[in-house]
């Protein structure tokens, strides 16, 4: 069901560039695996009702065969039987180590942030932020966990941010791509400005359950249009949260597109700026093109990269987004994984250690 990844990927030798890889899914085996950071109340309800998520997908898992069992690589599994990214000790002899993967930000599993009850995806997004703290950064400290909110309940997701803060296991706050409403609607705002009064950076990772299909049009009915979704999706979130002034409120909020790709994001900004000239007195609170806000607060990572028949034409965008703004990710341990050896555009010497290295050292302060 899953391709298979090349042999090499578990016997390289370390690569000489120490790699900040900004996309790991790492997490729990099952639920169960959260029940010591639990009240017993949540979890006798989770072990008599399960997860009610708002796509009516009683399993929490995504709608498309190829995707299951969580996107995984075959080569992922461990001889523990545990999930692929579930055992650590596998994580560190297959990616870590091999790679030389200095830092890894953690994007745990995106089924415990959907909950149609907003209390016990309450429960469940603190429970991750412990398990992956005892778990995963304890243990690992080259990773860092993110700040799991559960984003429609603002007043909540603000509280966890804040009980989070100050712990320098977390390296950012996690939401996803796929909301019941666009970021930029005020209601989301809150979540915001506690992000960066915690001084942490914000990351939507592609996937979600917001309620609604996969595309603006209904449900797509094929894998590849769930996946060529995604880029949609975060492009809609951009749009929101420069246009309605999230950004132009909160200078200081970085935000981090993952698994959306960014070719697209020069044409974006083209495509803004031409309606803002004509429509900028909508809002007032925009005073900069809104080019400007995309260029200077979002950063974007490369997995999946996109690969056009003329490689210049990537060079190109990734010129217009700027070389600070580009992040190297490898989507371990999903069937799509880029392996940092290969999947990298040509580059200079530092292109390189930016890319790799540098520029998520900045971002995430690591």
């Amino acid at each position: 069901m899953n391709v298979q990844f090349r042999p090499a990927a578990t016997t390289s030798t370390p690569a000489r560039l120490a790699i900040a890889d900004c996309d790991l899914h790492l997490g729990p085996a099952s639920t169960a695996d959260l029940f010591p950071f639990m009240q017993a109340r949540w979890r006798q309800h989770l072990e008599t009702y399960g997860i009610p998520h708002r796509t009516g997908n009683q399993m929490g898992l995504p709608s498309y065969p190829k995707a299951q069992p969580g996107a995984h690589r075959r080569d992922a599994w461990p001889p523990s039987g545990k999930l692929p990214g579930a055992d650590l000790a596998f994580v560190r002899a297959q990616h870590l180590d091999p790679f030389n993967i200095a830092f890894g930000i953690i994007n745990p599993p995106a089924a415990s942030q959907s909950p149609q009850n907003q209390d016990l995806a309450n429960a469940l997004a603190r429970a991750l932020n412990d398990f992956q703290l005892e778990c995963l950064v304890k243990p690992e400290p080259r990773l860092g966990a993110a700040v799991v909110v559960n984003y429609e309940d603002a007043p909540a997701a603000v509280a966890e941010i804040e009980r989070c803060a100050g712990n320098p296991g977390f390296t950012h706050v996690g939401l996803l791509s796929r909301t019941a409403d666009p970021l930029g609607n005020r209601r989301y705002f809150p979540i915001f400005a506690a992000a960066v009064a915690a001084g942490l950076p914000v990351v939507a990772h592609a996937f979600g359950f917001g309620g609604r299909s996969n595309t603006s049009a209904g449900w797509g009915s094929y894998y590849i249009e769930d996946m060529v979704g995604h880029a949609q999706s975060m492009q809609t979130q951009l749009v929101s949260l420069i246009v309605e002034g999230t950004f132009a409120r909160l200078p200081a909020l970085r935000f981090v597109a993952i698994e959306g790709g960014f070719g697209w994001a020069p044409a974006l900004g083209w495509r803004m700026d031409k309606a803002w000239r004509r429509l900028r007195d909508e809002n007032p609170a925009i005073t900069s093109a809104p080019s400007e806000y995309l260029r200077r607060q979002v950063w974007f990572t490369t997995q999946p990269i996109e690969e056009p028949a003329t490689p210049q034409h990537l060079l190109d965008a990734i010129g217009w987004l700027g070389w600070d703004r580009l992040l190297f990710a490898s989507d371990y341990p999903h069937w799509d994984f880029d392996d940092p050896f290969l999947s990298a555009p040509k580059m200079d010497a530092a292109q390189k250690a930016a890319f790799y290295r540098d520029n998520a050292k900045a971002l995430f302060g690591r």
